[in-house]
């Protein structure tokens, strides 16, 4: 049948298609019946006609839950490939696709290898992609495609995926085009009309076209059902007056047939084999092919080789909606009965079976989920327990199960399901220890941001409770989701003493990893001592576990000691990728990124801190994304790129102000203060550098307003400010009394030689020079710059220009720009001129491109870097074949030397 009124969409697929290699792909919108399935089967004869081999996978209601099973119909005609995948990608997949024994595979660890299956394929012959119906494929796989669609504009790939209008997937935050696709015109409705029902009676004529109201398959499915002008009684919606219209040609079929129909679209496959066992179970005689074929008739369905498809998806869904209760659940016990080699499949067709409580059927659910949850199916996990409670003998078990499955569902970021979990378990009636889990399991969101700070009291109290009745592991990790809070938000100064007071009585050692991260989140200055002495000890097994050297290293960066936050990120980010937890992974990146940029260190800060804005946006952490944004915005302004760095500093505030995220805002006026300084807006840096200190503001940060005292201090001195500069840091002192902060100190020592009378300042520069600045090289300028400054001041020119050159040298070395012009005109006014910076050569590429570059001058392989990146080695290939030229190199061995020589002189 020629498609009709399609032809601009089915143009812009056949450009796209022209394209393949660059653009990803699109996302086709529209309503049920409107044609997304006719204009995707009309492209994919272009695409085919156009040489590109063409991989499929369609989503099924009744497969939902069932893990990977999308992904396994869209990669069987490649499977072959898998066994030359690497070891680590190989395991994966075939774990995820029940072909091994890989242990819990993460989405984003089965989506490399995925990816790299593709690429290989594509390489041969390009490719394009078709995933139909991406609201009904199971979790596991929509989340693979997305992962997919996101990395493919540089591969000689393309997807094309449809989705139904109102619905929910993955697929559609993946950077695909969106085509919607309307309803036909009430000409083009008329001509498509005439073309399948000819010779109707122009009353019944224009009460089908009125009905349709211009949507394709209803255009073509009604007539069959109207034996009259008013033969389908009063307008429903579409959807139902379509499921009418099949269901009516359905009754028509003999009952064989439709016993045939009802059991095949019960069935979680497409498989003929199973539907005809199915069948003949019920039927008490052998089913063969011949029972299905008056369906193939009347266009209900289609049958391939071992395949039955329907020709619709509301077909599938009318069919069962139309049958009798008794009739279901006969069918759906008789696909458990023939499914007894597949015991997740056997499970769900038992549970769909049964109305009342069955512990039977709960514990094969509970095996099905332990099993999905071991291929990386976690969706398909939370389903299986939500399903197993429901069928559950006694209120405990249901309420065990309702709470497993709200964990599995806080880890995969569902949070509304989990809060109705929550709320279901909640109902029954707790035992002390359950209503704790209850109360602390929703704390996995977003480190409890959005909740009231009130909450954490009541967590403190909740800890001690549990602990109190033995069970010390659930009161910890209750102890750590409140002192997550005390990061984000501020509680005050009672609620922080309650929860020290809990970690104290807890039967834990103090040197537990997890108690002094607790103890610098919660008291960053009056347990700094301590804390930094644990950091110091355990700083030795950095690397044995990297969920540890992840909030180890957040709890340097609380302490202020940020090369030790850098080495402990930069220490976790490995095993977080090899283990493919990139929900994780952008929280390491983002400390690590803030700590490198406070260091100086912006070549290294720079494409850390846009991996970790990207994996945090594709993961669904707000708040680690504007956190990462604003390391951006700071190191913008820190480049002299301000017009940047505002951009970046409003995107950021944007996402983390109605949520009162404290460390993403104190950061965004970090980075503006910078700006403002390096543009001579003094006033204003003072202002923005002065909110992180105020405990009214929303930007106040209990730890982090300690660490930007060099700025602050150099913007009070030129806005005339000094006299304020003296009172903050009068009240700042005594928390240098308390603990050894790195950051504190160092800015302390620069505060007091800046603004020191001219008789004290010579020495206390000198000392705050003699001091260990080692890894902190950006601090080691300012000093130089605000010493020379000063003793250019005093008329001292000679002695000024060894630490204006010192610090000119090493802001170029830095790439920070503003800091850099400064030295310059002071050593102009000195009387000595300073040669042009030539920019950097590393300044010339993109963030993306310099993680790239970096990771090929260290030696590694093109798979290596997609394996560290999740890119296919086809792309990271086209980045460098880019990069190249951009640096002026011909070579890796060429690229390792320049930026060799770059990094040695940002370290001097």
């Amino acid at each position: 049948m020629p498609l009709f009124g399609r032809d601009a969409e089915l143009k812009a697929l056949v450009e796209l298609f022209d394209g393949v290699g660059h653009r990803s792909g699109v996302l086709v919108q529209g309503e049920a019946g409107v044609g997304k399935s006719a204009l995707v089967a009309e492209a994919v004869s272009a695409a085919s006609a156009a040489g590109l081999r063409v991989l499929t996978t369609t989503g099924v209601e009744a497969e939902q839950d069932l893990a990977y099973a999308g992904l396994h119909q869209l990669l069987y005609p490649v499977r072959a490939g898998v066994d030359a995948l690497p070891a680590p990608q190989r395991d994966a997949l075939r774990g995820a696709l029940g072909l091994g024994d890989a242990a819990e595979p993460s989405v984003y660890l089965v989506g490399l290898p995925t990816l790299t299956l593709l690429a290989e394929a594509a390489a041969v012959r390009p490719l394009l992609v078709v995933a139909e119906d991406v609201h009904w494929l199971d979790r596991a796989s929509a989340d693979i495609l997305a992962f997919v669609a996101r990395r493919i504009e540089s591969e000689p790939i393309v997807m094309v995926a449809t989705i139904r209008e109102g619905e929910r997937s993955p697929v559609q935050d993946a950077g695909l085009s969106p085509m919607p696709v309307d309803r036909l015109s009430d000409k083009v409705a008329a001509e498509l009309l005439d073309s399948i029902a000819p010779g109707l009676t122009p009353a019944v004529r224009a009460r089908l076209l009125e009905e349709a109201a211009g949507n394709p398959l209803a255009l073509i499915e009604l007539p069959a059902a109207m034996g009259g002008q008013d033969g389908l009684g009063p307008a429903l919606p579409l959807s139902e007056r379509l499921e009418r219209a099949f269901t009516a040609r359905v009754a028509g079929l003999p009952a064989p047939t439709r016993t045939a129909l009802l059991v095949a679209a019960l069935n979680q496959s497409d498989s003929v084999s199973e539907t005809l066992a199915a069948t003949g179970l019920i039927l008490g005689s052998v089913a063969g092919l011949e029972i299905l074929a008056p369906a193939v008739e009347v266009r209900l369905v289609e049958l391939g080789i071992d395949v039955v498809r329907f020709r619709h998806p509301l077909m599938r869904s009318a069919i069962p909606a139309a049958s009798a209760l008794a009739e279901r659940r006969q069918a759906h016990l008789a696909l458990a009965e023939t499914l007894r080699e597949q015991p997740d499949r056997r499970a769900w067709h038992r549970a769909a079976a049964t109305a009342g409580a069955d512990e039977g059927v709960a514990a094969e659910l509970d095996r099905a989920a332990a099993q999905a949850r071991h291929r990386g199916g976690v969706a398909a996990a939370v389903a299986a327990l939500e399903q197993a409670a429901r069928l559950s003998e006694g209120l405990d078990r249901k309420a065990v199960r309702l709470l497993r499955a709200a964990e599995l569902a806080v880890e995969s970021g569902s949070r509304g399901t989990a809060e109705r979990l929550v709320r279901d378990a909640q109902a029954l009636g707790l035992s002390p220890r359950r209503r704790a889990t209850a109360a602390w399991l929703l704390s996995g969101f977003e480190d409890g941001v959005r909740e009231d700070v009130s909450r954490v009291p009541e967590l403190a109290e909740l800890a001690a409770s549990v602990a109190a009745d033995g069970h010390v592991e659930p009161a910890v990790r209750i102890l750590w989701g409140a002192a997550m809070r005390c990061f984000w938000s501020e509680p005050g100064p009672a609620a922080r003493r309650s929860l020290l007071g809990v970690a104290d009585r807890l039967p834990v050692p103090a040197d537990d990893p997890r108690m002094v991260a607790v103890a610098a989140y919660v008291a960053p200055f009056e347990r700094g001592d301590a804390v930094l002495d644990g950091l110091r000890k355990l700083a030795g097994a950095a690397g044995a576990d990297p969920e540890v050297d992840r909030y180890l290293g957040s709890a340097a960066l609380q302490v202020g000691a940020f090369d030790l936050a850098a080495r402990f990120s930069a220490a976790a980010a490995p095993g977080l990728r090899a283990q493919g937890r990139l929900g994780l992974l952008p929280r390491a990146l983002a400390v690590q990124a803030w700590s490198r940029a406070r260091l100086g260190d912006l070549a290294t800060a720079l494409p850390i801190a846009a991996e970790a804005a990207g994996f945090a946006q594709e993961t669904g952490q707000p708040f680690m994304y504007g956190l990462a944004t604003a390391v951006q915005a700071e190191v913008a302004a820190l480049r002299g790129d301000h017009e940047q760095a505002r951009t970046l500093a409003d995107v950021a505030e944007r996402v983390a102000l109605p949520a009162g995220a404290r460390p993403v805002l104190a950061t965004v006026q970090l980075a503006r203060g910078l700006a403002a300084l390096s543009e001579g807006r003094f006033d204003d840096a003072f202002a923005a550098l002065s909110r992180i200190l105020d405990p009214a503001d929303p930007a106040y940060q209990l730890a982090l307003r300690a660490y930007c005292l060099a700025e602050l201090t150099e913007a009070a001195v030129r806005a005339g400010r000094t006299d304020t500069m003296r009172d903050i840091l009068h009240d700042l002192e005594p928390l240098a009394a308390s603990t050894p902060s790195p950051a504190l100190h160092i800015g302390l020592r620069y505060a007091r030689a800046v603004l020191a009378p001219n008789e004290e300042a010579e020495e206390l520069f000198t000392a705050a020079l003699r001091a260990d600045l080692t890894g902190w090289p950006a601090e080691r300028g300012r000093l130089h710059l605000a010493f020379g400054e000063w003793l250019r001041r005093q008329r001292r020119a000679a002695e000024s220009r060894t630490h204006l050159r010192t610090a000119r040298e090493t802001f170029d070395a830095l790439g920070m720009a503003a800091w850099g012009e400064r030295a310059r005109r002071e050593l102009r006014s000195a009387g000595e001129s300073s040669p042009n910076r030539d920019p950097d050569a590393r300044e010339k590429l993109t963030p993306h491109e310099l993680s790239i570059a970096q990771l090929a001058a260290e030696g590694l392989t093109n798979r290596e870097i997609g394996q560290r990146l999740y890119l296919s080695h086809r792309t990271v290939g086209t980045h460098l074949h880019r990069i190249f030229p951009k640096l002026g190199v011909s070579s890796r061995a060429d690229l390792a030397r320049m930026l060799e020589t770059l990094e040695q002189r940002s370290s001097r």
